[in-house]
């Protein structure tokens, strides 16, 4: 991201030099920030740089940039043209358009707030950094995949003692869904290959542990879930390698740990009322988690049901 911010920069150094080299050829014209007139509205080279820092100009040769530049300029004339018509329709004072303005400008405030406090938290020295390395060989040095059988159940005390006893005793998971179906318990079952990055870290120590053809019982407050590692290869991570990673997923760490340690503060200092449908919920509301990113391969199933290894991890990617 910086170094798409940084070319993103030079271009609209690039553009604002144009400028001003078209504008001194006859010696009247003065250098200006503004890239094109759409009626008496101005598009600045600064819009053309928000828009560029946005955009993966990585590897890209200057002209490519500048190029890249100009069809930004011509998409924001777009944009400023259905503007007008919008503006000149009275659009922006219909209620829908009002409540999406609105809902807009509270996310980008809320996110800004956000940023802001993000950006406060400590980052990581180089000795928490390879101490976090070494004290996590089975998302490095001894990284592996895995191949899974899963078996998804919702998590009551029967399911839950009869999946543990069925495991125990080493059924297979095609014996395990039998017994499952014979007491009319829906579940739901698959398989899938999964690095040890894509494994929350609450459960990887236990996943690691296990020898192929070995299975565990993993709980969560809603589902129960059956793994079965099928066969996995090792697929070690070098320190030099890992390093980068470790950094960035400590810093994502620490910042979501601050912003929701701040929100929680925010929330026992500000008088919170629910109303109406929400009044009876209001006992079981707490202050919001840190932050997650799913992982982009997680596989949708019911939320009621989900698999606890679907969920993975933040940062290491």
């Amino acid at each position: 991201m910086k170094n798409t911010r940084f070319t993103a920069t030079l271009l609209a150094a690039a553009i604002a030099v144009t400028l001003v080299a078209c504008g001194n050829k006859d010696g009247k014209k003065a250098a200006t920030q503004v890239a094109a007139k759409v009626g008496s509205e101005e598009i600045s080279v600064h819009q053309i740089n928000q828009v560029l820092s946005r955009t993966n100009t990585n590897g890209a040769s200057p002209e490519a940039v500048q190029a890249m530049g100009k069809e930004v300029l011509e998409k924001l004339i777009d944009q400023q043209l259905a503007v007008d018509q919008a503006t000149e329709n009275k659009l922006h004072r219909s209620p829908d358009v009002v409540a999406q303005i609105e809902a807009a400008r509270r996310d980008i405030l809320a996110r800004a707030y956000i940023q802001q406090v993000s950006a406060s938290v400590a980052k990581p020295t180089p000795e928490e950094i390879k101490k976090y390395f070494t004290e996590h060989p089975q998302l490095f040095s001894e990284r592996r995949i895995f191949n899974v059988q899963e078996i998804v159940a919702p998590n009551q005390p029967e399911v839950a003692a009869l999946l543990k006893s069925l495991v125990a005793s080493g059924k297979t998971p095609e014996e395990i869904a039998a017994a499952l179906k014979a007491k009319n318990i829906q579940f739901n079952g698959g398989s899938s290959t999964r690095a040890a990055e894509q494994i929350p870290l609450d459960v990887l120590p236990k996943i690691h542990t296990l020898k192929d053809g070995q299975a565990t019982v993993l709980e969560a407050p809603q589902a129960i879930t059956v793994v079965r590692v099928v066969s996995s290869q090792a697929s070690p991570v070098g320190q030099e390698a890992a390093l980068p990673r470790i950094e960035q997923f400590l810093i994502n760490q620490r910042a979501g740990e601050a912003v929701a340690a701040n929100l929680k503060q925010l929330r026992s200092t500000t008088k919170i009322t629910y109303m109406g449908e929400f009044e009876n919920g209001a006992a079981a509301a707490a202050a919001p988690a840190a932050p997650a990113t799913p992982a982009p391969d997680a596989a949708p199933t019911d939320d009621k049901t989900k698999s606890v290894i679907e969920k993975g991890i933040s940062g290491l990617k």
